[in-house]
């Protein structure tokens, strides 16, 4: 498999990650069912060469954290952790808001302690409110974590969930590696946000590349994806791949052949007569 690289601030990853919040239970909470298959999983990843995994302490919470330490600590030298702090979970399996300077600082500490790490590469200011990112002052939450990055638990900082006016308000503070949004074939609100920081070579992952809670189920994707001989899902990511150079995608699965099909997707390139015709899905799409 033949994986495009982009930098991550000091470290150069492949543009193909993996994200490991499906590794936890159901809802993304409490253990896996088959804890062998998810650690299986990682090993996979990283000998296909993924060497950019996206985490987090509060998806369990805490399992997928344990789950990867268990899996491939010691770690590779290449391997570039990324987790991101801002929430946390109730026990009902709720998702609440964790946004304090001291809930940040502690969260920092948990990933630190259940990753095995005595810094962490990347760490996001994870931004609450939905799927949608909405304005509001970042400094208290983002000062907290430089603090920390200058005591030197943290080496990069980025931002999930944050509009662009909060990705201008964060590098007035210090420099950040990444904006992690949602966006995808169909959800598209971020491009302009994705070319600002492209000419900053700041690097863009979208979550929820494949839709999410919100499956890509559109005909014009699998007309091309039938033409191609590809499925619709692998083409949905090569577009991805294809929309902008600063983009890294981190699609997650507890599947081996899952993890398999979307890896593939680095490997094939898209005519220019498939772009036009996956561009065009974004401009009839509705707003979400």
């Amino acid at each position: 498999m033949t994986l495009s690289t982009f930098n991550l601030g000091s470290r150069t990853v492949a543009r193909m990650g993996y994200g490991a919040m499906q590794l936890a239970g159901p809802g993304v909470f409490g253990p896996p069912k088959d804890p062998a298959a998810a650690l299986a999983v990682l090993r996979e990843a990283v000998a296909q060469g993924v060497n950019h995994i996206d985490t987090s302490d509060y998806y369990g919470p805490y399992v997928t954290n344990q789950l990867i330490r268990e899996a491939l600590h010691p770690y590779p030298d290449d391997l570039v952790i990324v987790t991101k702090v801002g929430g946390k979970r109730g026990e009902d399996a709720s998702w609440l808001p964790a946004q304090t300077p001291a809930e940040l600082i502690s969260a920092v500490h948990d990933n630190l302690r259940n990753l095995g790490l005595e810094a962490l590469d990347v760490v996001n200011l994870r931004l609450m409110g939905g799927h949608a990112p909405t304005e509001g002052t970042i400094e208290p939450q983002f000062s907290a974590l430089v603090a920390l990055q200058k005591q030197g638990l943290i080496r990069h900082l980025g931002l999930s969930n944050a509009t662009a006016t909060q990705v201008e308000q964060a590098l007035g503070i210090a420099p950040i590696v990444c904006v992690q949004n949602l966006y995808n074939l169909a959800h598209r609100a971020d491009d302009a946000l994705v070319k600002l920081l492209a000419a900053k070579a700041i690097a863009y992952v979208p979550f929820f590349p494949l839709g999410g809670f919100f499956p890509l189920q559109v005909q014009a994707l699998s007309d091309v994806a039938a033409r191609l001989g590809h499925t619709p899902l692998q083409v949905a990511l090569a577009w991805l791949l294809h929309r902008a150079p600063n983009i890294l995608l981190i699609p997650g699965t507890a599947s081996l052949g899952h993890l398999r099909e979307n890896l593939a997707a680095a490997d094939f390139t898209l005519s220019a007569d498939a772009l036009a015709e996956l561009d065009a899905i974004g401009a009839k799409a509705p707003a979400h």
